[in-house]
């Protein structure tokens, strides 16, 4: 039940991201915006722990900023692998996955949090 609830955070995290972040759209509909938010948090468990890990070098070169990078990277990637989803070009990729990122982060935490 508690997967199933932070799914639906992630969702609701991209559909925030696709009404706030310009350059970011889902001409998919729903589908496709159910979609993203399974391919995101596929990459963002699987993919990009282990990406992080490999330019962690380049990382501590740049001060952090290279992991904005290739989140933007990984984002930009997830539109290109669902249908109906487009993100324009890399600057809306950079804002969209920060915007992602914070929003989820966000939701799962108000999920998790104990009262």
């Amino acid at each position: 039940m508690h997967t199933l609830l932070k799914y639906v955070g992630t969702v609701a995290a991209v559909v925030l991201t696709v009404h706030l972040v310009p350059g970011v759209y889902a001409p998919g509909g729903w589908l496709a915006i159910f979609l993203l938010a399974l391919v995101w948090s596929a990459i963002s468990l699987v993919i990009k722990p282990v990406l992080h890990i490999l330019t962690l070098p380049i990382t501590l070169l740049t001060f952090g900023l290279f992991a904005l990078v290739l989140n933007a990277l990984l984002f930009w990637f997830s539109s290109a692998i669902v249908p109906g989803f487009v993100v324009v070009g890399f600057w809306s990729a950079l804002l969209g996955s920060i915007v992602l990122s914070i929003l989820t982060w966000v939701i799962h935490l108000a999920l998790t949090e104990k009262k």
